[in-house]
């Protein structure tokens, strides 16, 4: 076998049982082909890993060729961010419900793997969002995100008032429930339910999707993804900016916060016969072809 990813760590969803002996079936089979096996410290425990070592997600990026995620994509969404820049692509299996970006099949996953170390596989590089927060013309907090950023009310319903602006220039205000800003990844996700376009993942752009706004005029809008996104908090008490739903800062009336496609990015390899309508159809139901 080539050894084009000789350290490779699996990472799994954690406290999940049917996960941690996914987990361990395969690092069996890779340590059967002769390569390096890192187990996720978070998803097996000491008495169960045995002879493999375990390793926290923040070392991966520095330890391992490959990272092979058990779960879902929420679980995938976590490592994602902390292995972007790092040049360690991830294999998504799927062990969750729904599954846009973990596309290995949990019953073929031995064999699919195998030929993806083999070289057998579709590389695909997606994008993060970096976000600033500046409050007194000084940043306070910063954040990452791989599918969307998302701006939202407070405890107490009200709706938050906000401006937007893109590379410096006013587009519109808005009274809503809350802000979708995806990438082209985060587009069959929140934004998805909230009404907003599905980007392929080689589209270069940024989505903005209002969540619920008062007014029905404003619509999604989809901006280059090396545009310069700009919110101004208007009215929000106890309002919050979340990032991949997993993280969170709360916000203050007159915060900017300012959203850049990240300098980093994150490789992602799917199996050869990998197809990204397939995926659309599977998972939101859409009619099969007639002919």
């Amino acid at each position: 076998m080539n050894r084009l990813f000789p350290r490779i760590a699996i990472v799994g969803r954690r406290r999940t049982p049917e996960v941690q002996v996914s987990v361990l079936q395969l690092a069996e089979f890779l340590k059967d082909q002769g390569l390096t096996v890192y187990l996720d410290a978070e998803a097996v425990s000491e008495s169960q890993a045995g002879a493999y070592p375990r390793i926290s997600r923040e070392e991966m990026g520095n330890l391992v060729d490959l990272a092979v995620v058990i779960g879902g994509d929420g679980t995938l969404l976590g490592v994602a961010r902390l292995l972007a820049g790092h040049n360690v692509p991830l294999i998504g299996v799927n062990q969750g419900r729904l599954g846009f970006m973990t596309d290995v099949p949990l019953h073929r996953m031995m064999s699919i793997i195998r030929d993806m170390l083999e070289g057998n596989y579709v590389s695909e590089e997606r994008i993060l969002l970096e976000t600033s927060v500046v409050r007194n013309n000084q940043q306070v907090a910063t954040g990452s995100a791989f599918n969307d950023v998302v701006f939202s009310r407070g405890a107490l319903g009200a709706m938050i008032e906000f401006e937007i602006f893109i590379d410096g220039q006013f587009v519109y205000s808005q009274r809503s429930d809350g802000l979708i800003v995806t990438t082209p990844t985060g587009s069959t996700a929140y934004a998805l339910a909230a009404g907003g376009p599905i980007l392929h993942p080689t589209v270069p752009a940024i989505a903005l999707v209002p969540i619920c706004p008062q007014s029905m005029t404003n619509r999604p809008i989809a901006v280059g993804d090396r545009c310069e996104v700009e919110v101004v908090m208007l009215k929000g008490f106890d309002s919050r900016v979340h990032f991949d739903g997993q993280s969170h800062i709360d916000l203050q009336e007159t915060d900017r916060i300012i959203i850049r496609r990240s300098e980093r990015s994150l490789t992602l390899l799917h199996p050869t016969d990998y197809n990204y309508y397939d995926i659309l159809r599977e998972k939101l139901h859409w009619g099969e072809q007639l002919l």
